[in-house]
Order: structure tokens, then C-alpha cells, then sequence
């Protein structure tokens, strides 16, 4: 399928051909029609990727503080490859379109193949020829529904959340402050609603077409007396609720609005502008009340509604997002609002860097920008091929899923010119990211298809790198299709898929599973073992975690199964290889917390040798502290490992040290002796039941922290 991408380091605009995005549950497959683009985001975007790298930076200040952090950190190897990483992408673009269904994901009702439908969302209706939009971001059209006028489907909602939290009533008086876009449509909603309007910009244009759009009072923002026009036409009042549609690094719209609203009067903020307001006079001595707009509205930026389908009741939450784009979508059907004058040009998709041109040079006035695309008979969805490797490989490699870790500390350190191991095929959920990582690391074909990859006779190691959710599947998929398989923690997050691996590895005992459990290849975690030698052992492991929003998808239960098993299976790993002992028996308990993340506990395990270990991992201390300490004590030696940097051994011999200028947690190592074991015909390099006690270990603490009560593990 063709697609608009946005390079992030130099801002060029190309159409280029990606698979197709991969359904999941809850989605549905859409072919577009049409498709909006945003004058106002769109266009910032795109004059920041278009400057240099210190333009960029003066932009994006925050940007600069998470790079300075993560160089800290991390140090300047992985700092590059992020950095780089962010800079080689082509970015998808737009959010705001309409077309026809083609496939419906599972657990979506109320939508068919062939139904006419707009869309909405970053990252989903996107500037191509098929995308794959979440349920509660799509919404049903009628037959009669112009499909051109539905493609403002994202823009016409964010217009109407903002005239919602505005709250006026009819006959009511409202200033929009900023008349690009959506400002436009702002105007039509509250002519629509019978409210009085005065239009406000500092474009002659933009007043011109509010005009013309029946705004009451139309009026550049440097008109003579335009506080007394203002003043004169709500007859002393003063407005009773302003909207900020403005896009602005200048105080001005927000302390304006101060200036013209009414005593108790109200001021919504919808588009980018600084809120440093002026306390004084204004704001303060009228009391006035501002409100943020959150784009579409209720159910934005939350992923139990977006991502998971769930909705709000309408008892509690009337207008939703996508409750507002039926509305919007009603009006343009009904005729209610006429938005045919807002289209001031339109260009076909693969003319589509002549409107980004437009926009960022504005060359000529405009307003809406529509990009159309040709009804001819799509591609089918296949493999898209890159290349291909000249050599008849003993090891190819197919991956699924390559987000940021992957791509930082899998993929460079995967074989580039090994004549035994080829780079067969990338499949993820976004066509973007799997040609970009197919071409950088050389892969021979990107997919969206799961089968490409699974059924491929010539794929015989797979690499799984998907969120924690889909693990199990896939192992389990990999196990009976008789792929070699590494996949990256944790092998599941749930039990019965644990034991549903286990049964399948009875029946496929030739099957090579490894975990990406890069600690213990760590080169001072090899020395520490060394040094302190077999044996029973005791053994503190601190981890200072940090805080992770319990909104993110690792806390998820169902996505990321929570922190115990998406995150402290490594240190469990860690433990049990350096007692080269599985674990018995463990106890843990937890700091209360009232979001009941259960990301602050102590952990304690007994080991099969007798060994003993105490698991630290706190979510609650200071950033500056290093993240990982462990400490071991055996027969008179202790051993201190310091952030995988410095180890010092305390020994009747004295004490030996060793440091690393860099943080090296081994995931290079681990990847090079998976590879060696692959070539060599050997079994994976962390024994098979090892990698099974270390995940039935994280189940077993779930289960102490429901019962209070220690476990024993089989």
C-alpha cells in the first residue's frame, strides 16, 4: 500500500509502498477515501523536522533534558543509537479520515466489510491507502454521508469538545480567538447552536472566511476600538465564553480573552498557547474560569478506551470522543452545518508533498487540505521484499515486533556478514517500522502477516519482541511450526500459558527456547561468579526501579502483566545463576499502595542448593541513586556488583576490583552466545529449566501477596 512518511531528520515528505498494518482485536481495517490534513499540527510538525538539528533542539527542549538524562544514564552508546534511531525514522503522518471497511477485528460489533466510515486518531488514520483504526476511534456513516466532508472527522470533534466545555447557552455571546481550521469550525458549531459570534484573528484571510462562515462580529486582532466593538456588541457585558483556537508562542490570545470576557465568564483552551496569563487585572478580579480542551474528548489518551474498546456510560460521560464524532458526523448529514467552503485545496495522494509545501511556505492562502486517493483495485497484502541474501544460509532469522528496545539492544548486535545466519524477514503491526528496520539492518522482505514468517520453511530461528501480551502465542506458534526461538522477557504472563509451553516443548523436545535474560552474560557478572564460586550463598539484590505511571501498558495486567513478571523475572534469573540452583520456596510482601501496583516489595527465596536471596525492587526511591546493587556472601567472600559498572570481590586474599567506563548489562554477550549455541548444533545457553522455574517463580509471587502466605515451586 502507498503511504505519506515524514523523515524526522530532515522533514522530507515521500509516498512510499509498506504492508499493510496488522489487525488486532478490537480494530477495524479501512481503506480511505479521503483524508484531511491538519494545517495548523501538521504544518508545525513539519517546519520542525525541516530544521537543523538545533533547530530542532530549541523546539524541543524537553527532548534535549530526556537525551541529557538518558546520557547519564546509559552513556553515549546508547544515547547514539537512540538519538539516531528517532532521527532515521520516517514518520507516519495525519489523523483525520473517511473511507470503506475491509476487515473487522475480533470482539467489534455494530461495523461490516463495505461499511462507509470515518476515522480518527495519531497513528491510526493516517495519509494512506489502508489503515487500522481502534473501534471507539471509527465511527459508522450513513450511505448518504459525503465521504470528502467526513474526512474532517478528527477536526470537527475537537472543535466540538471545545464548544462543549464552553458551556453557553442559546443566545449566549463566544469569541474565537484564532480562525485557521478549526477555529472555522468552531463558528459553524455555535451558529449551529444559536449562539452569537465574534470571530478574532490576526489573518485578514481567515476573518474573510469567518465572514462568510456566518460569524456575527468578524474582526483582525488589530482593529481600531476592538475592545469598544466588542464592548458595544454584547451591549456592557462582555463575552460570555472565549475559545482559543489560536495556534501561538505569544501570550496575547489568552490575556485577550481575559480583556473581553464578562465578569464569571469562561475561557477554553483548544489550540497551542503558552497559559503564563496575566493573574491581574483580569483573570482575578472577574473571576474568570479556564478550561483545558483534551482533544476529542472523554476517552482521549485513555488506552481501556481507545486501544481496549471499553466505553463510559453516557449516565456519567454524555459526549465521548467518539460520541462526538457521530455528532459531528450527524450534522454534516443533516445539513445542520455546511462546511463545503472549507476546502481550499485538494491534491492527490502522490501529489501530497505539493500541500506540505504549501502549508509550511504558505505560498498561497489556505485553509482545508484534502488528499484523495484512486479508487483503482488495491494490492493485495503481501511480504514486501528488499533484497536478498546471495548465500544458501544453515540459520535464518525471522523477528517479530521491533520497538525501542529492540531496536537499542537486540538488532545491532544481530549478524551482519555471517555466512551462516541470514536476515530473513521483520514483521510488526506498524508497515512503517517493519521497512525501516528490514532496510537499516538488512533484512530480505518486511510483512504484517504473522505466516510469513511462522510458515517460512527457510525461517528457522525466530525472535520474538512484542509486548508481553503476545509471547505466549507466539512461543507456542514458533514451537509447533519447529523454529529455534528467543524470545524476550517474559516467556508469559499468564499460567496456563506457561503450562501450555510446557506440554508443547514434551512434544517438540528438539526445540531450542531461550529468554532474554541478558544479566548473567554481563561481563562482571560472568567475573562475579567467578570469583565467588558454587555453593550455597547468600544474596541481596537492590533494584531502585523507579516510578512507572500506572497507566502505562507494562502495568497493564493484561498487556504488560505488571512489573513482577515484566520486570523482576530478570533479577530472579540473576539469582539463579549465580547459585546455578532453581528456586523452592518464596515469600514476598509489599509496600501498601492505593493504586495496588505492587512495584515497592522485598522478595525472599530459597534456592534448591540452600542458597538464600533477597530481592529488593523499589519503585519509590530517588533517580539519583544507581538503579541495580548486589551484594553475594559466601565461605568469607563477598562480592559487590555496583550498577553492572564496578565489582569489587572482598576475599581472605585481599580485595580485587574492576571497573567499566560503560554500563554493559550483556545483551551483547547473550546474543553472541545464542548464536554460537545455534551454529554449533548446542542446546540454548540458559538451561531449559531454568528459564521455566525462573517464570513459574513470578506467578508464585503473585500468589504470596494474595494468601500473605510462602510458596513452593515445582
Amino acid at each position: 500500500m502507498k503511504q505519506l512518511t515524514q523523515e524526522i531528520k530532515n522533514g522530507n515528505i515521500e509516498i512510499q509502498e509498506f504492508p499493510w498494518p496488522k489487525i488486532a482485536d478490537g480494530q477495524i481495517l479501512v481503506r480511505n477515501h479521503y483524508s484531511v490534513i491538519s494545517s495548523g499540527t501538521e504544518g508545525a510538525t513539519a517546519k520542525t523536522t525541516r530544521k537543523s538539528l538545533i533547530g530542532k533542539a530549541i523546539d524541543r527542549p524537553d527532548q534535549v533534558r530526556k537525551t541529557l538524562d538518558l546520557l547519564r544514564l546509559q552513556g553515549p552508546t546508547q544515547t547514539y543509537r537512540a538519538v539516531t534511531k528517532k532521527l532515521n525514522a520516517y514518520s507516519p503522518v495525519g489523523y483525520s479520515s473517511a473511507g470503506e471497511v475491509l476487515e473487522v477485528g475480533r470482539h467489534v460489533d455494530g461495523f461490516s466489510i463495505g461499511d462507509r466510515v470515518a476515522c480518527a486518531g495519531v497513528g491510526y488514520a493516517n495519509h494512506a491507502e489502508v489503515v487500522c483504526v481502534p473501534k471507539n476511534l471509527c465511527v459508522k456513516l450513513s450511505d448518504d454521508a459525503d465521504l470528502k466532508f467526513a474526512s474532517y472527522n478528527s477536526l470537527g470533534s475537537i472543535a466540538m469538545q471545545g464548544v462543549r466545555l464552553a458551556d453557553l447557552k442559546l443566545g449566549e455571546t463566544c469569541a474565537v480567538i484564532g480562525l485557521g481550521l478549526i477555529g472555522q469550525l468552531t463558528c459553524l458549531l455555535l451558529k449551529a447552536s444559536g449562539v452569537k459570534i465574534v470571530g478574532i484573528d490576526i489573518d485578514a484571510d481567515a476573518v474573510s472566511m469567518a465572514a462568510l462562515n456566518g460569524v456575527d462580529l468578524p474582526l483582525e486582532r488589530n482593529s481600531p476600538g476592538i475592545h469598544d466593538l466588542i464592548r458595544r456588541f454584547t451591549k456592557g457585558l462582555g463575552i460570555d465564553s472565549t475559545i482559543i483556537t489560536a495556534a501561538s508562542s505569544s501570550l496575547d490570545p489568552v490575556n485577550f480573552a481575559g480583556e473581553i470576557a464578562r465578569k464569571k465568564g469562561t475561557v477554553v483552551i483548544v489550540g497551542a498557547v503558552p497559559t503564563g496569563f496575566d493573574r491581574d487585572p483580569h483573570y482575578y478580579n472577574k473571576e474568570l474560569s479556564l478550561y483545558m480542551s483534551c482533544s476529542y474528548g472523554p476517552g482521549r489518551y485513555d488506552n481501556n478506551y481507545e486501544e481496549k474498546g471499553f466505553d463510559y456510560p453516557p449516565a456519567y460521560s454524555r459526549w465521548t470522543e467518539n460520541r462526538n464524532m457521530q455528532a459531528f458526523q450527524d450534522l454534516l448529514l443533516t445539513g445542520s452545518i455546511d462546511i463545503s467552503n472549507l476546502t481550499t485545496h485538494e491534491f492527490t495522494l502522490d501529489d501530497a508533498s505539493k500541500a506540505y509545501d504549501l502549508i509550511t511556505t504558505k505560498s498561497e492562502p489556505s485553509l482545508g487540505i484534502v488528499l484523495s486517493y484512486g479508487l483503482e483495485k488495491l494490492k493485495k497484502n503481501e511480504r514486501l521484499i528488499l533484497s536478498k541474501t546471495t548465500f544458501d544460509a544453515k540459520f535464518s532469522i525471522g523477528l517479530i515486533g521491533a520497538g525501542s528496545y529492540a531496536q537499542s539492544n537486540l538488532l545491532p548486535y544481530f549478524p551482519q556478514d555471517d555466512e551462516d545466519i541470514a536476515l530473513e524477514g521483520v514483521m510488526t503491526t506498524n508497515g512503517t517500522t517493519s521497512k525501516r528496520i528490514a532496510k537499516e539492518f538488512k533484512f530480505n522482505f518486511c510483512t504484517s502477516i504473522e505466516s510469513d514468517l511462522l510458515e517460512n520453511k527457510n525461517i528457522n530461528i525466530l525472535f520474538i519482541a512484542t509486548r508481553h501480551d503476545t509471547h505466549a502465542d507466539y512461543v507456542l506458534k514458533g514451537i509447533n511450526n519447529n523454529k529455534n526461538i528467543f524470545v524476550e522477557k517474559p516467556l508469559c504472563i499468564k499460567e496456563t500459558d506457561l503450562e501450555k509451553i510446557q506440554k508443547s516443548l514434551l512434544h517438540k523436545p528438539n526445540t531450542n527456547l531461550m529468554v532474554g535474560f541478558n544479566r548473567r552474560f554481563a561481563p562482571l557478572a560472568l567475573k562475579l561468579k567467578e570469583k565467588i564460586g558454587e555453593g550455597p550463598m547468600s544474596i541481596i539484590y537492590r533494584i531502585n526501579a523507579g516510578q512507572l505511571p500506572s497507566d502505562s501498558w507494562i502495568q497493564d495486567l493484561e498487556i504488560g502483566g505488571g512489573r513482577i513478571i515484566g520486570e523482576v523475572c530478570h533479577f530472579i534469573d540473576f539469582l539463579t545463576f549465580l547459585c546455578h540452583s532453581n528456586p523452592v520456596k518464596v515469600y514476598a510482601s509489599t509496600l501498601p499502595d492505593p493504586t495496588n501496583l505492587q512495584d515497592t516489595l522485598n522478595i525472599n527465596l530459597e534456592f534448591n542448593n540452600g542458597s538464600i536471596g533477597t530481592i529488593n525492587y523499589f519503585s519509590n526511591g530517588a533517580q539519583s541513586l544507581p538503579k541495580e546493587y548486589i551484594e553475594v556472601y559466601k565461605g568469607g567472600v563477598t562480592g559487590i556488583l555496583n550498577d553492572f559498572k564496578k565489582l569489587e570481590v572482598h576475599s581472605p586474599k585481599g580485595i580485587y576490583k574492576k571497573r567499566s567506563f560503560m554500563q554493559n548489562k550483556g545483551q551483547k554477550e547473550m546474543l553472541s552466545a545464542f548464536f554460537a549455541a545455534m551454529k554449533s548444533s548446542q542446546t540454548s545457553p540458559i538451561p531449559l529449566n531454568e528459564i521455566l522455574s525462573v517464570t513459574q517463580t513470578t506467578f508464585k509471587i503473585l500468589d504470596c501477596l494474595k494468601t500473605t502466605l510462602p510458596q513452593k515451586i515445582l
